[in-house]
Parts: structure tokens; sequence; C-alpha cells
């Protein structure tokens, strides 16, 4: 098992080795690691990629995926390659699309094609006052 996410609030299946492993038929969110020192630290992980799937089983895992020969770049083989996925408890796609999302602003994957920035408008919310609370108190600048 491996947390992931703002306070590490996701808790993932993995890592394991994404060479020897068979993707299930089922929907989750996914994330693909590397140890980018395994050496000195073998229990840290660096996210390089991050998606979501309606059927992982059909994502052409483990390498005829259309990101990973990135991957193989990044982890310098095919057998440095981990994944970790999430099935989302009663979730539907649109709950995997946001997890994927903020995962891609948290981690920045170099993999990843589209990013996403962390960050907040009052235009969102706006400011408000009512009887039962008050503004907004915690910092926007999410960093």
């Amino acid at each position: 098992m491996i947390r992931l996410g703002t306070l590490a609030g996701y808790l993932f299946e993995g890592p394991r080795l994404l060479g020897g492993w068979t993707p299930p038929p089922a929907a989750a969110v996914y994330v693909i690691l590397y140890r980018p020192s395994p050496d000195e630290r073998p229990d840290r992980y660096a996210v390089t990629y991050v998606a979501h799937s309606d059927d992982l089983s059909a994502e052409r895992f483990p390498f005829q995926h259309p990101r990973a020969s990135c991957w193989l770049k990044r982890a310098g083989s095919k057998w440095k390659v981990h994944i970790a996925t999430f099935e989302v408890p009663g979730g539907t796609r649109a709950h995997r699309e946001q997890i994927a999302r903020e995962l891609i602003a948290v981690y920045k994957p170099s993999c990843n094609t589209q990013q996403y920035d962390r960050s907040w408008e009052d235009r969102w919310i706006g400011e408000y006052e009512a009887r039962t609370t008050k503004p907004l108190t915690t910092p926007k600048d999410p960093t």
C-alpha cells in the first residue's frame, strides 16, 4: 500500500512491478512510479504518470500503452517501472477524473502531457458573510 494525494488521502494498492502485473477488468485511478534513488532510498518512489481508466485490462499494459516509452525512459528499464492503483469506492468516472487531476497538480508527473495548477480564485466561491458563517480564513495559496 502507498498513500498519495493531498495530505496523502488516497490509499493505493501497490506499488507493483509493471512488467509482471496483470491488470484486472476494473475501473481505477492509476499511477506509474519509479525509484529515483533505489540504492540510497529504496522505499521512495517518484510519480511519473497519472491517469484513470474505466477498465484497466483495456489500457494495453504493461508496455503497449501510448505513454510507455516515456515511463521507460524516465525509469531507465522496464524492470524499474511500477504501478499503483486506486479503485474509488462507489466512485464514478467523474470522481476518478477529479482524483487524477488532483494527483497531477500535486506531483507534476513528467510523462503527463496535460498539467494542472493548484490555485484558488475568489470568483469560484466569492467573498461572503452570513449569520452562520464568516468569510474563509484558510490561506488561498496552496503551498
